[in-house]
Formats: C-alpha cells, sequence, structure tokens
C-alpha cells in the first residue's frame, strides 16, 4: 500500500450505529490499517444501543484514543454523521462513512481517499454488492443486484468510474459537507440521495469508483423489507417534494404498482380492473424464471416475489407521503 499519498490528508471515519454488539468489534478492527494509513479516528456514534454495544466501543477505546464513542440522541444516521463533524470535522480533510452492519475490504477506506486525491473529487461514491445467507436474503440479493430490483442504478449493479449525480455515501470532503449544511435530519430514508443533489447544485463533484466496493446484507424477513422500502418510498417522495425534481423513468414505473394493486379491488365491477396488476405479477415471476434459467441461479423464483414485495411498498411509501402532505397543506 502506497502510505505517501495519504500523507497530507486526515479522515474521520464515522460509524452510526444501533444495537450492533455482534459486528461492531470486527468491524473496527478491519479499520485499524486505515487509521494508520490515513492519520484518521474512528468516531462511533450509538443511536442508545442496549445490547452491549457501547460497552464493547468503550473497551475499545480505553486501549486506543483514536476510537470514540459518541451518543447520538437523535438515532438517525444522518443526524449521527452531523453531529461527529460537528464536534470534530473541523480537524479533517474528508469524512469517511462506514455501516456497521455492512462489510467492507481491508483497504476500502485507503482506496477512497486515493480515489479522492487522484480525480480530485468533493465526494466519492460507490457500488453495493448484495449478499445474503438465508434463502430469503439471497432472494433479495438477486433481486437488488438485477435490474428487476434496481432498476439499473449504476450504483447498484457497479459500472466503471466516472462522474455521478448519486451513489452509496462513502467520503466526503468536509468542508463540502459542512458548506451545504450536511443531511437533513428530517429525511430517514432518501437522505444520501437529497444531500447529493444540494451538492452538485452547489457546484460540487461526485466520483462513482470501481476501485473499491461495499458489501450490504438486505433484510432477512418479508415484513422487514417492506417497512424499509416504504420508507425508502416516502424518502424519495419528500426529496422530490423539497425540490421539484420529476422521478427519473426507472422509479417512475413502480410508482404504479401500488394505484394498480389498489384498482385490481374495481375487479369485483369490471374483471378488466385485474389486468394491470396481472401483467405486473406475470413479468416479475417471468423475470425471476429467466434469472433462474439464464443465471442459472436457484433463487430466480423467490426474487421475485422479494421483488414485488420491493416495489408494493416503495410506491405505497411514495404516494401515502404524497397523499399526506396534501393533507398537512389544506389542515395549514
Amino acid at each position: 500500500m502506497n502510505t505517501a499519498i495519504h500523507s497530507d490528508v486526515r479522515s474521520l471515519i464515522i460509524i452510526p450505529c444501533l444495537n450492533e454488539a455482534r459486528h461492531i468489534e470486527a468491524l473496527i478492527a478491519k479499520l485499524g490499517p486505515a487509521i494508520d494509513e490515513l492519520d484518521a479516528r474512528i468516531v462511533v456514534a450509538d443511536g442508545g444501543s442496549t445490547d452491549g454495544t457501547q460497552d464493547i466501543v468503550r473497551r475499545i477505546a480505553d486501549t486506543d484514543p483514536r476510537i470514540l464513542l459518541i451518543d447520538n440522541p437523535k438515532r438517525l444516521q444522518s443526524a449521527a454523521l452531523n453531529l461527529a463533524v460537528r464536534q470534530l470535522g473541523f480537524d479533517y480533510d474528508y469524512l469517511i462513512r462506514i455501516d456497521a452492519h455492512g462489510d467492507y475490504p481491508l483497504d476500502y477506506c485507503q482506496k477512497l481517499v486515493e480515489e479522492a486525491i487522484d480525480t480530485q473529487a468533493d465526494a466519492v461514491v460507490v457500488a453495493m454488492r448484495t449478499m445474503g445467507f438465508s434463502a430469503f436474503q439471497k432472494a433479495t440479493a438477486v433481486a437488488q443486484n438485477s435490474k428487476l430490483g434496481n432498476g439499473g442504478s449504476k450504483h447498484r449493479e457497479g459500472a466503471k468510474g466516472h462522474w455521478a449525480e448519486h451513489g452509496h455515501h462513502a467520503l466526503m470532503r468536509v468542508q463540502a459537507f459542512q458548506a451545504v449544511g450536511g443531511y437533513d435530519e428530517t429525511f430517514s430514508h432518501n437522505e444520501d440521495a437529497e444531500l447529493d443533489y444540494r451538492l452538485k447544485k452547489a457546484g460540487y463533484s461526485i466520483w462513482l469508483t470501481d476501485k473499491t466496493a461495499m458489501t450490504y446484507y438486505p433484510r432477512a424477513s418479508v415484513s422487514t423489507l417492506f417497512r424499509q422500502y416504504l420508507g425508502y418510498g416516502r424518502g424519495r417522495a419528500r426529496n422530490i417534494m423539497k425540490h421539484g425534481r420529476m422521478p427519473s423513468l426507472r422509479q417512475m414505473l413502480p410508482l404504479a404498482v401500488a394505484p394498480i394493486f389498489v384498482g385490481a379491488f374495481l375487479a369485483i365491477l369490471n374483471w378488466i380492473a385485474v389486468i394491470p396488476v396481472g401483467l405486473w405479477a406475470f413479468a416479475c415471476v417471468g423475470y425471476g424464471f429467466w434469472i433462474a434459467l439464464g443465471q442459472k441461479n436457484p433463487y430466480g423464483p423467490l426474487a421475485a416475489i422479494s421483488a414485488m414485495v420491493m416495489h408494493f411498498a416503495w410506491s405505497a411509501g411514495f404516494w401515502l407521503e404524497i397523499l399526506s402532505f396534501r393533507s398537512r397543506r389544506v389542515a395549514s
């Protein structure tokens, strides 16, 4: 590893977490080389863990003062990043965001800094490689790694390094983060895309790197996957309403899912009403079997079910947020 390229910059590695006792010690240990090579500090912003996470971090911090535990009373990841930068960011060039429930290559942080220096980007984002352990997680990973679940998103599928509008947040220049006001803490989901929009509007640059990536583990049950994508849908709607941006085509197609699903109940009046939802379900299942046959992946058919949960939840969340926003405007 070429350490010379890192010698003139300092990095603040921030880990927002909540109840991550099973993962936090191994994660901090994996980041150990980055602390040395990047003249870095690790800040664990804990949202009130009750499983012993805080005790583990305190024990590690007792032996290494470069590890710091801070309380994140707002519990949101966005609030954790804002708080850490507000308290410590003045002394660092870059912030690096690490998700406690993800997995990373040993040189992940080093590669991010090298890319930031080489490209002079204000932010470096990465692709997400989704993997699972249980049958449902593996099926969801298949869906999220395919166009069926990600709609062709570059940071989901991976792509050659290029200037981008958005990607999974990894590294950001502290000065740029502070200049645009950090994350909007009123967003519980989609806060990264909202911040990327403000960064681009303010003239800052975002580079999607192909030199490294992170591994993401999807939700392990239908109910948690549904709630996650319901939140994503609401976050996307809030983003659009805040900035007046029309959704992209790949986002507009899933928007129709909840309306056609509700419209299917009109089949009691006319059977034609069930055709749109039937075509959507057929398309998803067909794509799942195509994955099974074309990629020789046995999880293809089950991936279709995961994708349908994701589509419906995202669409429902989007329209619920639109309707609640309209209700609030009428009430005011």
